[in-house]
């Protein structure tokens, strides 16, 4: 990476209308450290401080076209990856972050429960984090 610019980081993660997490909390941290967010959103979350209310997975072609439309232009450094609420979508991220042969470094930090205990990943999908994504 050219040390004049900004280091390109992309988030894959779920929204969190609260603010405090997610895409919006993964942008502020990343823009607070002197990178250049962009992001995939995986699934929108209505959620506060007092828990999550409802979970909407974006359809796999948007989670895809998300990704796709970032590499083919803004490029990124590295990749953080959030909630993936189900296996599908564990398999979409998979297959596109394949095609990079690991030429940027990628964070996973599966979101598994949100703080106030609502469970935000499907029951089944963490044999598919742990055998596509670790």
């Amino acid at each position: 990476m050219n040390n004049n610019k900004l280091a390109r980081i992309m988030t894959i993660a779920g929204s969190d209308s609260g603010g405090g997490a997610g895409i919006q909390g993964d942008i502020k941290t990343i823009s607070s450290l002197g990178g250049y967010a962009t992001s995939a959103i995986t699934a929108v979350t209505a959620q506060n401080t007092k828990g999550v209310t409802n979970i909407l997975n974006m359809p796999l072609n948007i989670i895809e076209e998300q990704i796709i439309a970032i590499l083919n232009d803004i490029g990124t450094d590295a990749i953080k990856i959030g909630m993936l609420s189900n296996e599908e979508i564990i398999l979409c991220v998979t297959k596109i972050l394949s095609k990079l042969k690991n030429k940027v470094p990628i964070v996973l930090d599966p979101v598994m429960v949100a703080k106030g205990g609502h469970k935000l990943l499907d029951t089944g999908a963490e044999k598919a984090l742990v055998n596509k994504l670790l």
